[in-house]
């Protein structure tokens, strides 16, 4: 991974949040004593029962040991989970938990089936634009992820604090890469994230991205369709809204979406409903307008990378020799993006003559 000597940090809108101290989490109440979620109660277990747990956890390298940890604030509410900021052994973590809900059975199961593809997938992953797992913890009706903290929250919140299209080029670039980076070692292991969009980019302290929220992730080979597939549908590949075998190609699609945020910090589709810019997409190959200001290097490669052809779309392996090569011209003219044509010879020009390949006798 090349590191990007040209980039300095950018002053933003909202200042990154600071780090609590230890003594203020120690104030809050030990998960293992007491919790209330939507879900249901957890409270302290008998001993009998804490024996049968440790008994079905024995063997799994991530299992939490919960008299560690401890809960502080609620930054985050999905549609069945929360997720809270605390401290597992001394160390700042993000904690999610899931709630089965008792009236439906089947969402139930279909929630913990994808807590323990979450957690399996994400044991596996070690890479630093990758969020890190931690620990995690499986007691009906909630299940516990806990991960590290990011104190700078999520992509889709920070672009929600710019004003539109003011995100400098060259910061668009850098968190590209980051997110490029990510996805290419995600499809390295054979992972389709299946849901990338901004909300679940986070940022840490110095503006570097990591990849999260894997619960609808899966591996390629047994991904299968996309029949009852719950994603977003602003960020989603047309092949997926219609249900049909998808590949790698439909995390490309949502890169592309997720450039256009970087670009115009606005929402994609903001003017629809959610099913309606499904519809837009499938029925009508519509895709959110680039603005003018967009630079072409960026415009070019969004184009490529949501076309509605997936066999059109490049790869992360592809997006990250190109974002890198424009990385290397920023380096040696930070106005490079903002002047590249396609065609005229400035990217050649700014990366120098190609060494030719010498071989030995």
């Amino acid at each position: 991974m090349k590191k990007l000597n040209w980039f300095k940090q950018i002053s933003n809108n909202g200042k990154l949040e600071r780090r609590l101290s230890l003594g203020e989490y120690k104030r809050a109440v030990s998960w293992s004593k007491y919790l209330v979620s939507s879900g249901g109660e957890i409270k302290a277990k008998g001993e009998e029962e804490e024996e049968e747990e440790e008994e079905e956890e024995e063997g799994l390298e991530w299992s939490a040991d919960m008299s560690q940890l401890f809960i502080g604030n609620k930054f985050a509410t999905g549609r069945h989970s929360r997720v809270y900021r605390g401290v597992y052994k001394q160390k700042d973590v993000a904690i999610k938990l899931v709630s089965q809900p008792e009236e439906d059975g089947d969402l139930a199961s279909m929630l913990e089936r994808q807590f323990t593809s979450e957690v399996v997938l994400l044991f596996r992953l070690q890479h630093p634009n990758i969020i890190t797992l931690i620990a995690a913890c499986k007691k009906p009706p909630v299940f516990c992820i806990i991960t590290e903290y990011l104190s700078g929250g999520s992509l889709r919140a920070y672009l929600h604090q710019q004003e539109p299209y003011s995100v400098p080029p060259n910061l668009v670039l850098k968190l590209a890469l980051d997110i490029a980076w990510g996805m290419q070692y995600l499809h390295s292991q054979g992972i389709l994230h299946r849901d990338l969009k901004s909300e679940n980019l986070l940022l840490d302290e110095d503006m570097s991205v990591k990849v999260a929220d894997f619960g609808i992730s899966c591996l390629e080979s047994q991904c299968g369709s996309a029949k009852g597939f719950t994603g977003t549908y602003r960020w989603m590949a047309p092949e997926m809204i219609k249900e049909k075998k998808h590949t790698k190609k439909i995390d490309v699609y949502s890169f592309a979406i997720v450039l256009w945020e970087l670009i115009t910090a606005l929402t994609p589709f903001d003017d629809m409903t959610p099913e309606q810019a499904a519809f837009a997409v499938c029925q009508k190959n519509a895709r959110p307008p680039l603005p003018e200001s967009c630079p072409r290097a960026f415009g070019e490669l969004i184009r490529r990378c949501w076309s509605g052809n997936p066999k059109k779309r490049p790869g992360f392996n592809e997006i990250v020799r190109i974002l890198e090569r424009y990385a290397s011209c920023v380096e040696k003219d930070p106005d490079f993006l903002t002047s590249y044509e396609p065609g005229d010879g400035s990217l050649l020009g700014c990366l120098g003559p190609r060494k030719s390949k010498t071989t030995t006798v």
